[in-house]
């Protein structure tokens, strides 16, 4: 427990610095900003499999899938870039609802925050119930597996009909019953009083509430997804975490250049039908961590390449509010 515990106080620590020292002033992110703090992320993720080696060489951590600790780093890294593609598609949402709500920029970064935190207590939750159904029901790992088919089916003939439109959603009219909405807003307040009533949510409290649900949506693929790979309850949690954190900064780094990236879609289409099989199939056929690892970074690889040299006239992505 005493590696969780650090583990969650570091994230603690973390998230007090992000937004009570390098973000204590509402300003607009800038494309240079929000790539360093990209790089930044990415760089501690895969130093981070470093420590999960180490770990893994120590009793400090519990080894309930007895895991070599070079294959535990494997697992870590794989788990870190699954979610991380996954949240591609995330990125898409959350430009669509901040431009539906008019979410001026620089105070995305305040919704982004309190939203990941969110997505941090419901991510352990549904982990623990994740790897809890999968340790008691062998059965369960078919079930999720045959989901991953099914999603990736979905997504590679889904069309534009499924457009997202955050004010038509069930979430938003259902929020309205609960509270008074406003569209107006008073800095990065997320209730204000009217003459209506003394407490009326604001645009960015709206936005928070549907970007948190969205998230619970999206975790129902990206969960089972890592849980393919690794059913050891730290690796899921930190890989995922850590993918998290770092999703706002590649959501400031992204959101503008999303058309260019249409061809990625394909590539998750794969990671997903991928572990997918692996889940159907592994009693029968055991896939090396090393092979796994091989063809998600791969599919990322191609989808990208792909992308940058035909992706220029897709379709384009909702643009940042100034």
């Amino acid at each position: 427990m005493i590696v969780w515990i650090l583990f969650l106080l570091a994230v603690v620590l973390i998230l007090a610095l992000d937004l009570g020292v390098f973000n204590k002033n509402p300003h607009i992110i800038s494309t240079k900003e929000a790539s360093k703090w990209t790089l930044i992320w990415v760089t501690l993720s895969f130093l981070f499999s470093g420590v999960i080696y180490w770990l893994y060489t120590t009793d400090y951590i519990e080894n309930p899938d007895n895991l070599k600790p070079a294959v535990a780093s494997m697992k870590f890294i794989t788990g870190y870039l699954i979610e991380l593609s996954l949240s591609v598609d995330n990125i898409f949402v959350i430009a669509i609802i901040f431009a539906s709500f008019k979410i001026p920029q620089k105070y995305q970064h305040r919704v982004l925050f309190w939203g990941i935190l969110g997505a941090v207590v419901f991510r352990g939750l549904m982990i623990f119930f994740g790897v809890m159904l999968i340790h008691k029901f062998a059965w369960t790992t078919y079930l999720f597996g045959a989901f991953l088919i099914f999603t990736a089916l979905k997504m590679l003939f889904s069309g534009d009909d499924d457009d997202f439109h955050p004010k038509d959603s069930f979430v938003y009219k259902t929020l309205g019953k609960i509270i008074p909405i406003t569209a107006e807003m008073d800095g990065e307040k997320f209730f204000i009083s009217t003459k209506t009533a003394k407490r009326t949510a604001t645009p960015l409290f709206v936005a928070l509430v549907v970007i948190e649900v969205m998230d619970v949506l999206f975790a129902v693929d990206s969960v089972p997804a890592i849980l393919a790979i690794t059913s050891d309850p730290f690796l899921v949690f930190s890989s995922n975490i850590f993918a998290i954190l770092g999703l706002r900064s590649m959501y400031f780094f992204l959101a503008n250049m999303l058309a260019r990236f249409s061809f990625l879609e394909y590539s998750l289409v794969a990671i997903l039908a991928f572990v997918g099989l692996k889940m159907l199939l592994h009693e029968w056929i055991q896939v090396p961590e090393w092979v796994s690892l091989g063809f998600i970074a791969l599919s990322l690889l191609v989808g990208i390449l792909v992308s940058l040299k035909y992706g220029k006239n897709a379709k384009e992505a909702p643009k940042l509010e100034e």
